[in-house]
């Protein structure tokens, strides 16, 4: 009976990873740039296919949309999986999505830094939590203009918030993912700590 049990646990986790995986590779930053004639974002700025390099283009709309479009990658995956099947299978699906983003498997594993998509799954696990780490993120952008500190602060806040106002069964996903996410921005910590990270809608020497 427990050994049927954990089978359960380990294959609805493991479907739920591998649909938020699919869901999560595709390169909306990368299609939408391609199909309103600015080429391939991955050769523009810092060759990041997420919203802050396509803003580099110019395109405020086509950044918004990719935004909106990547956070909903997170978002879906973790709504359907639980709605579908259970929490170990969303819990799964928002792992899938992130690293989906971050490692696509269509790009050769070199993909985007997860952050919007990383915000849709927080807001699919815990509104409040999703809500509280958007605040984070905006209030941090209006004041610094630099895109990957307000990502690092909503990560850091996010377990935080997870505590105070979440669900702490949640606690562990969060942290890993909030951990993932400093991790994929080490370049851009090392910047910050030089002060040489670019600011938001900066097209020069952006490496972001």
């Amino acid at each position: 009976m427990i050994e049927a049990i954990i089978s359960h646990i380990q294959l609805n986790g493991l479907i739920g990873f591998s649909c938020g995986y699919l869901l999560g590779s595709i390169p909306f930053g990368l299609v939408l740039c391609a199909a309103f004639g600015y080429g391939d974002i991955r050769k523009i700025g810092s060759g990041n296919i997420g919203a802050t390099n396509v803003l580099r283009t110019g395109n405020k709309l086509l950044a918004v949309s990719t935004v909106i479009l990547d956070s909903s990658k997170g978002l879906i995956a973790v709504l359907v999986a639980a709605a579908l099947l259970d929490s170990h299978a969303m819990f799964g699906a928002a792992l899938g999505a992130i690293i989906g983003h971050n490692f696509p498997v269509w790009l050769k594993f070199k993909g985007g830094k997860g952050v919007a998509t990383t915000l849709g799954t927080f807001l699919a696990l815990s509104w409040p939590v999703g809500l509280a780490c958007c605040a984070a993120w905006l209030v941090t952008a209006l004041v610094s203009r630099i895109s990957s500190l307000s990502a690092l602060v909503a990560l850091a806040v996010a377990p935080i918030f997870v505590v105070v106002i979440g669900d702490t069964k949640q606690l562990y996903l969060i942290g890993i993912i909030s951990m993932l996410g400093w991790l994929r921005h080490r370049t851009n910590i090392e910047r910050l700590i030089k002060g040489t990270e670019p600011k938001i809608g900066n097209k020069k020497d952006a490496t972001a």
